[in-house]
């Protein structure tokens, strides 16, 4: 009796790493956690609830960074999450501050969400 054929041979390595679109949001995410915990440890933040808040994104982001390195579908939907919130902040600050960094901040996340509902993007998950 033959075992039946798998459509990706278990030596294929290609399989088990993210699209390139994916590590770079992924590494986007890793990236503003890191920010976030630098800047409380720094004190840039002012003390308080702001500090635990920025921590507990910071965690957020991190573990949506992670998921979505495992190509997990949690940390498809936590990074949606997070890129949505980001993509919030960015335009709030925007109209709110009128600073036009925060457009740049707002459509770098508009574009990361663009990307992760693709169906090519969703069908890669586990």
């Amino acid at each position: 009796m033959t075992e039946p054929r798998r459509a990706n041979p278990p030596d294929s390595g290609s399989r088990n790493l993210p699209l390139p679109g994916m590590a770079a949001i992924s590494l986007w995410m890793l990236t503003l956690s890191v920010l976030g915990v630098i800047g409380v440890l720094t004190h840039r933040y002012p003390a308080g609830a702001s500090r635990i808040v920025i921590l507990i994104l910071s965690t957020f982001f991190a573990f949506a960074g992670l998921g979505l390195m495992r190509k997990r579908r949690w940390g498809w939907a936590l990074t949606l999450g997070a890129v949505v919130l980001c993509m919030s902040f960015g335009f709030y600050s925007l109209f709110h501050s009128h600073q036009g960094q925060w457009v740049v901040m707002a459509l770098v996340n508009l574009v990361f969400f663009l990307y992760l509902v693709r169906p090519e993007v969703t069908q890669y998950l586990r």
